[in-house]
């Protein structure tokens, strides 16, 4: 659909993928409101965007149930209609289970399944009245085969999925459009900040950019996919691992082995810049 004067909530909006995906909707015309926990960051990409009448930042911790209900009101008080939510923000403490602290599981769940389907009931609202919307969720690779030591973080794309795709057959025929978009590695600071706690299978499929994702996000919007697992070899991996989970378990040693040697390379780099 045409994007000029569409009006597009992004969360996780400062940097990474979030960015890009308002670089990439501001490009085809659309209004924008970008959400993030830091103002500072929003701040920068309204800058560089440049157009004050087209963007609204909106400082927001959508782990709290009152502030996504917010975003959504300032939404509609800035344009008065919310045509695309791209539910983007993401959180994760990596570790196997017993590890990694019990209220940094639950904030998993919080911000990577509580959120989105909070915003998407909220959305709901004014998408009904117009007969017309778009939501697209980032979900993850890890939401179509387990991930050991993020198995929280796995869990909450598995239950994203999921959400979308019920939503996705509650609205047939509404006029309103539910996708998720599935990467796998994306090279932003999500992963590359401290490759040294990234499971070494996660090194073991293509780096996707964060401009490659948004790309996703805007076909979504364009036409009601149901999902893009990405990249194309990842998806297909992804699905016969699910088919065949003892396929899956043979595979992981020599997948592994091949992250492994991956993320060196990474660690290396990172070495010498330091």
């Amino acid at each position: 659909m045409s994007m000029a004067e569409q009006v597009v909530v992004i969360t996780g909006a400062s940097a990474g993928v979030g960015a890009e995906t308002a670089r990439a909707f501001f490009a085809r015309g659309a209004r924008l409101v970008l959400a993030a926990r830091g103002q500072a960051g929003l701040d920068r990409i309204a800058a560089e965007l440049g157009d004050a009448d087209r963007v609204r930042t909106l400082a927001c911790d959508v782990r709290e149930p009152a502030q996504c209900r917010r975003l959504i009101d300032e939404a509609l008080a800035a344009f008065g209609r919310i045509d695309v939510l791209v539910n983007n923000a993401g959180c994760n403490h990596r570790g196997a289970v017993e590890e990694v602290d019990a209220e940094d599981l639950a904030e998993i769940i919080e911000v990577n399944l509580r959120a989105p389907i909070l915003l998407s009931r909220h959305a709901l609202e004014p998408m009904r009245a117009a007969g017309r919307g778009v939501i697209v969720n980032v979900a993850s690779l890890a939401g179509r085969v387990p991930l050991p030591h993020e198995a929280s973080y796995s869990a909450s794309k598995w239950g994203l999925r999921g959400f979308s795709f019920a939503l996705a057959e509650e609205l047939r025929g509404s006029g309103i459009t539910v996708s998720v978009v599935s990467p796998g590695p994306i090279a932003t600071g999500f992963i590359l900040e401290d490759p040294a706690d990234v499971p070494d299978i996660v090194f073991s499929q293509p780096m996707s950019s964060a401009a490659q994702v948004a790309a996703a996000i805007l076909a979504c919007a364009d036409d009601g996919r149901r999902e893009r697992p990405m990249p194309a070899s990842s998806g297909l991996l992804t699905t016969l691992a699910y088919l065949a989970p003892g396929l899956s378990r043979g595979l992981r040693p020599w997948l592994e082995r091949k992250g492994a040697r991956v993320k060196q390379r990474y660690l290396d780099r990172a070495g010498a810049k330091a």
